[in-house]
């Protein structure tokens, strides 16, 4: 991460993230309501100090549910304090009580029936509440952060993407090469898309070093309506249009997550892209060989309710809401030189 552009240019304060797991909180917005009847049980928890997958599996063995028949919607952190919504496939219309259930920090919120099963990245959003400690600008800081609640910040996917010391990306570099082969499908996953998030930073950074903003619209550029995973085109008549729903955070200017099918932007755009990312062809052959299909992601992100409050002159305590697979820490890579683990996952 260190190698890829800044927005707003490279912060000089430092502060300290995570001093304690209660420091990083992290509650899970899937969008929609409960059915409240179904096949698939729904089980909101709060947890702190285990994964999302060992929970899982937990409740999962205490229901008497296959493995197979669990899902949820995105990883959580384990050092932090985090509630989300896990799925179980549980027929019948009986309310199975879990009020036996034991975890060392993990609490039962909620269980509820719902017709359809939960899958990965079937959510909206994610509210963050973080404390941030022994901050050593508190001015700069809050330039920072005015700066970020206007313009927002790369849509950077952070490090823990990669795996541990960036392990995930080598492992799919090997695997482009045929010197590694990955040991079961969900390994197959984590390299593949460690491979695509790491192709969109590399475009995105590369358009941040171009032209020092994200959301200055050109002809060929494959725009996003906000929120949405559909794009166009932004054709050279529409140009002033664009720009405007643009600078309104209606629409967002994109960068690749590559695979097969259409590209996404057209003329110079699309040839700036392929220059971003001269020298990667292994991997992309590697996307495509895997049937990945193409797709596209914005290269800006605004957080939703962005506030803040100093509780004293090097204590920082904020709050926002990021759309599904953005990250907190690339939130916080714009506004300060991070201590300690900031490890946080988002989907």
């Amino acid at each position: 991460m260190s190698e890829l552009h800044y927005l707003h240019g490279v912060p000089t304060a430092t502060g300290v993230i995570k001093a304690n797991p209660e420091d990083f909180v992290v509650i899970e917005d899937l969008g929609y309501p409960y059915d409240g009847e179904g096949e698939q049980l729904l089980v909101r928890i709060r947890k702190i100090g285990c994964n999302t997958r060992f929970v899982a599996e937990a409740i999962a063995k205490f229901l008497g549910v296959p493995v197979r028949d669990l899902s949820y919607a995105g990883m959580k952190d384990r050092h932090a304090v985090t509630e989300q919504t896990l799925c179980f496939r549980v027929p019948g219309n009986g309310m199975p009580n879990l009020a036996g259930f034991q975890l060392e920090g993990v609490e039962i919120l909620q269980v509820i029936r719902h017709k359809r099963k939960l899958r990965t990245g079937a959510l909206a959003g994610n509210a963050f509440r973080l404390v941030v400690r022994q901050i050593s600008d508190r001015r700069e800081v809050d330039a920072r952060l005015q700066q970020i609640q206007q313009r927002g910040v790369p849509n950077y996917f952070g490090e823990q993407r990669f795996g541990r010391g960036g392990n995930n990306l080598t492992q799919a570099k090997q695997w482009a090469q045929e010197t590694f082969r990955p040991r079961d499908r969900n390994m197959k996953g984590l390299l593949l898309s460690a491979t695509r998030s790491h192709l969109f930073n590399q475009v995105t950074s590369a358009r941040l070093q171009r032209d020092g903003a994200l959301d200055v619209v050109q002809v060929g550029d494959a725009v996003q309506l906000a929120g949405r995973g559909s794009w166009f085109v932004a054709q050279a008549e529409e140009l002033p249009d664009v720009q405007q729903r643009i600078d309104n955070h209606q629409l967002r200017i994109t960068a690749p997550l590559p695979g097969r099918g259409d590209a996404g932007p057209q003329g110079d755009a699309l040839l700036f892209e392929q220059q971003s990312l001269a020298g990667a062809e292994e991997l992309i052959t590697l996307l495509e060989r895997e049937r990945v299909d193409a797709a596209r992601r914005a290269m800006l992100v605004v957080p939703k309710d962005l506030r803040w409050e100093w509780w004293d002159d090097v204590t920082l305590e904020m709050q926002f809401w990021l759309p599904a697979g953005s990250f907190a820490t690339s939130v916080v890579r714009e506004l300060l030189q991070q201590e300690g683990n900031d490890a946080d996952i988002a989907e």
